[in-house]
């Protein structure tokens, strides 16, 4: 058994713990049993999954909790921005796709970033396209994709570079955005 091996038993520290904690909420008790059988079973639920979950990685704690505030943050005017226009008259929506370049490379970074998307009302996003590197989003309303583009990268994937210390790709590409021509029209 090798050191990676060894270090398993507690390689997902985040899981044991949730896991523990969940049992103890199931039970409403803190009696010594549960306690221990919290224990037990937040060691031993992800040693035996060990091979099929991903080896836990590095992260910053401090960007993450600052990227939470700015998500959430855009979660709460989101709302309330799309309230607003779906209760308004239909031909102000200007619905529109885009395609957001990447400089994300690790793939939980990817996932959260299409994740963020996806819950901030207004955008949802569609597709990763691994050989452009690149989110297709598509936005409820957007008069200015290059902007939307922008916005994205900066508020949410600069943060994720930061928290997973991702280096930057030096793609070369420019953006590229598409705006539909019609209201409900395809990439």
């Amino acid at each position: 058994m090798n050191k990676t091996e060894k270090s398993r038993w507690f390689g997902h520290p985040w899981l044991s713990i949730l896991l523990a904690v969940s049992w103890l909420l199931l039970q409403h008790t803190l009696a010594p049993f549960h306690l221990i059988s919290a224990v037990l079973i937040g060691l031993a639920v992800p040693r035996l999954l060990h091979g099929f979950l991903p080896i836990s990685e590095p992260m910053r704690w401090l960007p993450a909790v600052r990227l939470l505030g700015v998500v959430l943050w855009d979660i709460v005017v989101s709302n309330i921005t799309v309230a607003r226009l779906v209760l308004g008259p239909i031909s102000r929506l200007q619905p529109a796709w885009i395609t957001v370049p990447l400089a994300l490379s690790h793939p939980t970074a990817i996932s959260l970033l299409a994740s963020i998307i996806t819950t901030t009302p207004g955008t949802v996003s569609c597709t990763i396209d691994e050989k452009s590197c690149s989110i297709l989003v598509h936005a409820l309303n957007c008069t200015d994709p290059a902007q939307m583009v922008a916005d994205i990268q900066t508020r949410y994937e600069r943060p994720l570079l930061a928290i997973f210390e991702c280096p930057l790709q030096n793609t070369g590409k420019t953006y590229n955005t598409k705006q539909t021509a019609k209201k409900g029209e395809g990439p």
